[in-house]
């Protein structure tokens, strides 16, 4: 099984579009209308989903961490850093971890790109 993300709403169209196109399972924040939702509930929405999100929010880390910090589970969060990770880069490592990763590699966990 591959892993399935959820974009949310600071991610570019292109990156989506892009790994749709290797055929990862991608939804975001905007198709699912939690576009608009603050972090806690847009973890808590991956969550019941069962979808890694992916974020170039810095301030959802900080809830992620805090997450982790009590013991409150969360699907994991891969970050990239808006103007350290090209949307190329971006997408050539989502498509390694999603195409390679089980959901349980990144249960609770928070990923940084660059790989």
């Amino acid at each position: 099984m591959s892993i399935r993300l959820y974009m949310d709403h600071n991610v570019p169209a292109a990156i989506t579009i892009g790994l749709r196109l290797h055929g990862v399972d991608v939804l975001t924040a905007y198709e699912d209308d939690h576009h608009q939702v603050p972090d806690p509930l847009l973890l808590n929405r991956a969550e019941q989903l069962g979808r890694v999100l992916f974020s170039r929010d810095d301030d959802l880390i900080a809830e992620a961490v805090r997450r982790q910090r009590k013991g409150i589970r969360f699907s994991g969060v891969i970050y990239a850093h808006q103007l350290r990770v090209s949307i190329g880069g971006a997408i050539d490592d989502l498509l390694l971890i999603a195409m390679s990763g089980e959901p349980e590699d990144l249960m609770n966990t928070v990923q940084f790109l660059p790989l």
